[in-house]
């Protein structure tokens, strides 16, 4: 069983707002509430828009400029700041774990991610995912991004496993389901939020939870 990491296994949402909050400590001070509240939703709008990318420094530049800060990073530190702070806004809920260990125990595990080598480590080593799957690939390492199917076949002969014996599990209907079909494994659209599926992509299954992957593997 193979994995995407943010917003599957890890909950990014979360971690944006803590990163919100870390932002708002160290640049802005107090605010009022009502200022807060316009500031967060609009952090996560830039956040949103620069999804995919590894240059974080638009998503400061555009909150600064909407909000101008008591102190203002150095241009040259946001994307440090960034990097060394938003991989610690991430928790591993327990019902995860219980449910790696549980997998784990009787099928091979695996993690492909999009993303900076770098920022996608350091959440893996601080929520000690990295203990768990017998093969992690980052794209940035690696050199190739989902959707492109060779770093599904990658992993696949990483484990040593054929395509018609695997499962991929992603939130991404593109990149992930898209993805893994590309290479011939069937995706399992990890959907908590219901959103409705416009592309013509067929996932294989659709679950709004992670503990339902349980009955794919009896």
């Amino acid at each position: 069983m193979l994995f995407d990491l943010d917003d599957t296994l890890l909950n990014r949402d979360e971690a944006v707002d803590k990163m919100f909050f870390i932002i708002l400590e160290k640049c802005y001070g107090d605010v009022k509430h009502s200022v807060k509240t316009e500031m967060i939703q609009r952090f996560k709008e830039y956040d949103k828009e620069s999804y995919g990318y590894d240059d974080k420094t638009i998503v400061f530049k555009s909150l600064f400029d909407e909000f101008p800060p008591k102190y203002r990073l150095p241009h040259n530190n946001i994307q440090d700041f960034w990097n060394t702070n938003f991989p610690q806004c991430f928790l591993i809920n327990q019902n995860i774990i219980n449910l790696l260990n549980t997998l784990k125990s009787q099928v091979k595990v695996a993690i492909i991610t999009n993303g900076s080598t770098q920022r996608q480590k350091a959440k893996l080593m601080n929520t000690n995912l990295n203990s768990f799957f017998d093969v992690i690939l980052i794209s940035e390492e690696e050199e190739i991004s989902k959707p492109d199917k060779r770093i599904f076949e990658l992993a696949l002969d990483k484990l040593n496993v054929h395509h018609e014996d695997a499962l991929f599990v992603g939130d991404d209907i593109e990149k992930d389901i898209g993805g893994c079909q590309n290479a011939n494994i069937h995706g399992i659209w990890f959907n908590p939020h219901n959103i409705k599926n416009h592309t013509d992509i067929k996932p294989y299954a659709e679950i709004n939870y992670l503990d339902r992957l349980l009955s794919y593997i009896s």
